[in-house]
């Protein structure tokens, strides 16, 4: 005869299988990257800017005081984000003088003064007008 409690058991063991288990963040998928002024570790100027998968956040209106100061930023894992030197995400890759107008960034704590660029290591510190974010 099959007990309660092996059956409390086996509907436990089931329910934390499936409370545990990851999710991939889906394609309508939002998420909030920290932004910082200052340095990131510790905090200093740092606001919390919510994003939507693959929606431009200009900086203008109420993040203005963000436009072309953004120093550090903190990538959530599982996700991707493109800083844009000009407003509406756009980037045409390097500009006239040959430095990169578009950063791509995955998950981790940087420092804008030394990024991976698309033409190497790159200087992108107080450069961001824009930026979207997309899961991996």
């Amino acid at each position: 005869m099959f007990s309660s409690k092996a059956f409390l058991f086996t509907i436990f063991a089931a329910i934390s299988v499936a409370v545990a288990s990851p999710v991939k963040p889906g394609t309508d998928a939002s998420v909030t990257v920290e932004v910082c002024t200052g340095s990131a570790n510790p905090p200093n100027g740092c606001v919390n800017v919510p994003a939507v998968s693959d929606s431009c956040v200009n900086l203008t209106g109420g993040l203005s005081f963000l436009n072309k100061e953004i120093s550090n930023a903190v990538i959530p894992g599982g996700f991707i984000c493109t800083f844009f030197e000009d407003f509406g995400c756009l980037g045409i890759g390097t500009g006239n003088g040959g430095t990169d107008q578009e950063v791509v960034l995955t998950q981790g704590t940087w420092d804008f003064f030394n990024v991976p660029g698309l033409a190497g290591p790159t200087d992108f510190n107080d450069l961001t007008s824009s930026f979207s974010c997309s899961p991996l």
